[in-house]
């Protein structure tokens, strides 16, 4: 069965929401999981993202801040909540210092609206993973993986 492929006017977020909803994918590969992985992979393979330019500068604390909430899903599973399946894959990106595309970038700015989650809450001092939004806020990299975000998009749209 054919898989949906992506268009040149779609980023990852749009093309993975309907590559997971596709019919024949529903049918094909029953679990999310099967989807999901074979959605993201059809994206990263796709002339859409191997002809846009990549960035692999990212600062390595925002490496750090992502490792860490991979690190808290694995040791304490489904206590650790915030994260949607492309922030996963943000996250998951970032820890393994994969080369990310100017849309990621641009998206990886945007997150800047969620500042307010940079620090843990109160109630959650003594266990940062329950705290949905900073686990979010270091899955896209933190304060420095946000920031450098932000001056990369300056730094590129300058070039334009």
């Amino acid at each position: 069965m054919p898989i949906p492929t992506p268009t040149t006017s779609e980023n990852e977020e749009e093309y993975i929401e309907r590559c997971m909803s596709d019919p024949i994918m529903l049918e094909e590969y029953p679990t999310e999981r099967q989807r999901y992985a074979v959605c993201i992979m059809t994206f990263e393979m796709s002339n859409s993202y191997t002809n846009q330019d990549s960035y692999t500068d990212y600062p390595q604390a925002a490496s750090d801040n992502a490792k860490k909430v991979l690190d808290w899903r694995d040791e304490h599973g489904d206590e650790v909540q915030g994260m949607t399946r492309v922030g996963w894959t943000r996250a998951n990106q970032l820890a393994k210092r994969e080369p990310i595309s100017f849309d990621t970038v641009k998206r990886m700015a945007a997150f800047i609206r969620h500042e307010k989650n940079a620090e843990i809450s109160e109630e959650n001092k003594g266990k940062p993973w329950k705290d949905a939004g900073y686990v979010a806020w270091l899955g896209w990299g933190g304060t420095e993986g946000v920031n450098w975000a932000i001056r990369k998009v300056d730094q590129i749209e300058k070039q334009k």
